[in-house]
């Protein structure tokens, strides 16, 4: 450290000046072994931090576990590493870029996203998971059912894809549709779907409190008992078969049946207080906490939880040796 900064004063150059920042600054204040112990901790610290971050934006739970089983496939890269077990340690690494790769393909809207975000300088965003808040989404529902209660008894069909959670990449879609970015009413609703209007046929795209598109199309469900139903069922299944972050309100054209989509599964037929409860369940925020990523809070709880284990069973252990 003192030579790097005795050449920069002999030769102020940026190259010599980079590599002094380079060095651990921790070991200006510590020794060298705690200052070594510390900055790996630090080092440790930010790969957590930015792990987090990936799941914050992520999301989704097919997605959460792919991008744990990755986690842990680095992990053990970096172990392997560590105890020089040469050969397994070169199949994990290239085990370890080839599901980079891949990932880079699969999750490619959510890394957009991410670096979106980054660069906008967005960073409490990427450490805050996605809420709601409460009262917006008990006054969108309302109206929601409101809408769908009419539009049943006048046999009008209908479909609308609600968002559960972080925003649905418009590359699902088949078309996007039109943009409105409109306040979610009763009266909209009923409107677009008018076989009058030109957007009747689509689906309209509702995030929070916003109708944020119309005349979205769909990609169609292949399951063998949706090839059963009418174009709207097997359009809400296909979507959420696709994307779990949402789900679909469907009014039936012949019936006048309320149908809603989920996961890839239609619940129906549905009243229109039952589909009230189904709305408030999944749009309320503590569905978020409980479908979405774990918080700050959550993460310490279970860390503590488990180190406290770990230090009890190690104390048992040196108790039995002695």
């Amino acid at each position: 450290m003192g030579d790097l900064w005795t050449q920069w004063l002999v030769n102020p150059s940026w190259m010599t000046f980079l590599c002094f920042l380079a060095q651990n600054p921790v070991s200006r204040f510590l020794p060298a072994n705690l200052a070594d112990t510390v900055w790996s901790l630090v080092d440790i610290g930010f790969v957590v931090i930015l792990t987090y971050m990936m799941l914050v934006v992520i999301g989704e739970r097919k997605t959460l576990w792919m991008v744990r089983g990755f986690i842990i496939l680095m992990l053990a890269a970096a172990i392997s590493n560590r105890v020089e077990l040469r050969l397994l340690s070169f199949v994990l690494n290239n085990l370890v870029v080839g599901s980079a790769v891949a990932m880079a393909f699969i999750l490619q809207s959510e890394f957009r996203r991410f670096l979106e975000q980054l660069g906008r300088g967005q960073i409490l965003q990427l450490i805050q998971p996605y809420q709601r808040s409460a009262h917006k989404s008990s006054n969108t529902v309302d109206e929601i059912v409101d809408a769908v209660k009419e539009l049943s008894q006048n046999r009008t069909g209908a479909l609308m894809i609600i968002e559960t959670g972080s925003p649905i990449d418009e590359r699902d879609f088949s078309v996007p549709g039109v943009r409105l970015n409109a306040e979610v009413s009763k009266e909209l609703l009923q409107t677009i779907f008018q076989t009058s209007t030109l957007l009747h046929d689509g689906a309209v795209l509702i995030r929070d409190t916003r109708v944020i598109a119309a005349g979205v199309i769909l990609p169609l469900s292949e399951r063998t008992a949706s090839r059963q139903l009418g174009t709207r069922h097997r359009a809400a299944m296909g979507i959420t078969e696709r994307v779990e972050n949402c789900i679909c309100v469907v009014v039936s054209e012949e019936t006048g049946s309320i149908s809603m989509a989920e996961r890839g599964g239609l619940n129906r037929p549905l009243t229109s207080s039952k589909l009230k409860e189904l709305l408030e369940q999944r749009l309320s925020p503590a569905a978020d906490r409980e479908t979405g990523t774990p918080t700050f809070r959550g993460l310490r709880r279970r860390f503590t939880a488990q180190a406290g284990t770990l230090l009890e069973r190690l104390t048992r252990h040196q108790k039995h040796k002695s």
